[in-house]
């Protein structure tokens, strides 16, 4: 909490208890809005959207919170806000339209556009289940869309397809568990409404990026039962599937969308803000212009403290009432933009949701860029902060693939194992060593953009199917299709594309940091060459469970290297090394050539070097001492590699190689200063002894 003496800002107690409170005989209703002239609740009837019983007006408690006790206000009660206001610059308050409370903790809809707020019941029983904090270091985090997760599970009933009910199933846990990730990160699942363009299209906005408000679940992945009986049961349906994750040992991570709503730019929806207060929750010009840097029409205003305290709220909100682990924040940059639209790192926002008491141990990651003027900013979200990071991803894509490619086209590389590197011990230059390699949520894919089967299968995107004619999506993937577009019959083909799924995983789980896999990646599931399917809710999307032997094959490997990870503590370190002090829970890292030898700085920047050890020796605080030696070929020829002759290691023990088809069982021997054959291109994991 802030200091006594400073502007209480965001903790300002006016803005405590906003929404709707209960209590006996009813419940307490609390509106923030600075400009409004009046505000009222229409409630309606249990069945019936279009019925309003009963309107209440709301008083001015003075600084901007409007506030009604109305005995009527009980679980169940679907209610909506009417606000009138001044004309002016920036100012659109309209009293014949119907608001969505910002709090509201439920909702229900007529169909698009036609929403109401409901007062829900939140008492559930969490049967002694707790978070299970799952250490930074151990953390394996598994991004996944709720719906597309479960859709077509074999073992999963019918009825629980694509529901919160589904995620929870004893056979999407044992999956999970068996997979060896530890945190389950879903694409957003706040209460979100679909574009009309694109239900003129016959699309639908199937990721959510597009929300309506901040605390509700979204209604849609309920099971049909639940949506029946209301939001009250649609929220304890969502509490039951985290508790049985939770009894898992497994976390569950929201994707949170707190940079722009569903309300798009002046003219589109008037669903909630812009017509409470139009001027205070947007950004704008002083002519009342949208100050747009998220891409999609609008962006929250986090300079206004009621707008900052809303999302400290609905994260407390999320994290206590829904014991959910912690968030990623889309396009994060944009809550950290100050009064005057430049990003500060230390914006009260930012620094509230670290601080926080209630939010301690809990896990923040940022997205750390938007579309704005100095919207980039991986690395620079200081202390207590994850972050995306980009640069990883494009460097282990150029390693793999799109040098590759070059090299079978050039027959020479343009770059060596600098970068890799750099990238495999943590990102030191990005993150520092402070913070850590744990700081930098490693991924080579994620929602947005190709899978890793079509990474290494298409050349371009094909993003025809989402209505826009192709200028939709990233035109730079870094990708390589190894010799054809798409689907392919040609085997020598296929195995390439194979091999390099492994090296692209391997070099993910075996990298400093936290890696991030996305769902789907692990059974080789393809979108068709489209990099950019957010509106697509069809099979195109959805996780398809039945299994070619070569994805069986895919499957094994992703499950031995999170089990190799979890046993080598060497792999995984908390902090950066320094050579002047024995730090704990760090990895000293020692980096040979293929021969054997230290690395001297020409070969580092040597593009002809592709051939690179890293041998990396644990420091631990509470584990036993580890040593693991990675052998990287990043060529498509055969070499053989001489294993470094280091004190204190007589042997190495292989535990991987990307070489295999399928994991092998046992791994054979090598005495220090061995020469190995090595087929490219190659990632080979040994453990020294």
């Amino acid at each position: 909490m802030p200091d006594s003496t400073r502007p209480a800002g965001l903790h300002d107690a006016r803005f405590a208890d906003l929404g709707v409170t209960l209590h006996d005989g009813g419940g307490t209703l609390r509106v923030w809005s600075d400009r409004a002239d009046a505000i009222s609740v229409v409630l309606f009837d249990d069945d019936d959207l279009d019925w309003a019983v009963d309107e209440r007006s709301l008083a001015l408690a003075g600084d901007g919170i409007w506030e009604a006790r109305i005995d009527a206000l009980r679980p169940g009660v679907r209610y909506a806000l009417r606000v009138d206001g001044p004309p002016g610059p920036g100012n659109v308050f309209n009293p014949q339209t119907l608001l969505l409370d910002p709090y509201a903790r439920g909702l229900v809809s007529g169909g698009p556009g036609d929403h109401r707020s409901v007062v829900v019941d939140t008492a559930f029983d969490w049967r002694g289940v707790r978070k299970p904090r799952v250490a930074q270091d151990r953390t394996v985090i598994y991004e996944a869309h709720l719906k597309g997760l479960t859709k077509r599970h074999p073992d999963i009933p019918p009825a629980l397809h694509g529901t919160y009910a589904g995620l929870g199933h004893p056979a999407m846990i044992e999956h999970l568990v068996s997979l060896g990730v530890t945190s389950v990160e879903l694409l957003p699942i706040h209460a979100f409404d679909s574009e009309p363009r694109l239900l003129a299209l016959g699309l639908t906005n199937y990721w959510g990026y597009n929300s309506l408000g901040f605390f509700a679940p979204h209604p849609a992945y309920a099971t049909e039962e639940a949506r029946r009986a209301g939001p009250t049961a649609v929220l304890n349906e969502l509490k039951t599937a985290v508790r049985a994750l939770h009894a898992a040992g497994l976390e569950v991570l929201l994707d949170v969308v707190y940079n722009h709503t569903a309300e798009l730019e002046l003219g589109g929806p008037r669903s909630s803000f812009r017509g409470i207060d139009n001027r205070a929750y947007y950004r704008q010009q002083d002519d009342g212009a949208y100050v747009d840097v998220t891409g999609c029409g609008n962006a929250v205003d986090t300079s206004q403290d009621g707008v900052a305290r809303l999302v400290l709220d609905s994260l407390r909100y999320w994290s206590t009432e829904v014991q959910i682990d912690g968030f990623r924040f889309d396009l994060a940059v944009t809550l950290g933009r100050g009064a005057h639209h430049a990003f500060d790192p230390e914006h009260p926002l930012l620094r509230a949701i670290i601080d926080d008491p209630v939010l301690q141990g809990d896990k923040m990651i940022a997205e750390p860029w938007d579309i704005g003027l100095g919207g980039w900013h991986t690395g620079g979200f200081g202390d207590g902060w994850q972050e995306w990071n980009d640069r990883y991803r494009d460097g282990i894509r150029n390693f793999w693939l799109s040098d590759i490619d070059y090299l079978r086209r050039a027959g020479t590389s343009p770059a060596g194992v600098g970068g890799l590197a750099t990238n495999l011990a943590g990102s030191a230059p990005l993150f520092g060593s402070e913070r850590g390699p744990v700081a930098s949520v490693n991924f080579i894919t994620a929602h947005d953009g190709f899978t890793l089967r079509d990474l290494v299968s298409y050349d371009v995107k094909h993003n025809d199917a989402n209505g826009e004619h192709g200028r939709d999506g990233a035109d730079t993937n870094r990708s390589f299709n190894h010799g054809a577009e798409g689907e392919t019959d040609l085997e020598h083909i296929a195995s390439s594309r194979r091999r390099s799924i492994r090296n692209l995983a391997g070099t993910l789980l075996l990298s400093a940091g936290t890696p991030m896999l996305t769902a789907g990646d692990e059974l080789g599931r393809t979108q068709l060459g489209n990099n950019n399917a957010y509106c697509h809710d069809s099979a195109l999307t959805w996780m398809d469970w039945q299994l070619a032997d070569w994805q069986v094959d895919i499957l094994e490997h992703i499950r031995t290297l999170t089990r190799l990870r979890a046993e080598n503590p060497a792999l995984r370190p908390v902090r950066y090394a320094d050579p002047a002090d024995d730090v704990p829970e760090a990895s000293v890292m020692h980096w040979f050539d293929g021969n054997g030898e230290g690395m001297t700085q020409a070969q580092w920047t040597d593009p002809e070097q592709r051939t690179l050890q890293y041998l990396a020796t644990s420091t631990p605080a509470h584990e036993a001492p580890n040593r693991v030696l990675l052998v990287v070929h990043g060529r498509e020829d055969d070499t053989e590699v001489t294993l470094p002759v280091v004190a204190g290691v007589r042997s190495f023990v292989s535990l991987w190689s990307s070489e295999d088809e399928r994991p092998r069982a046992g791994g054979a021997r090598f005495a220090s200063g061995d020469g190995i054959p090595v087929s490219g291109p190659t990632l080979h994991l040994l453990r020294a002894d």
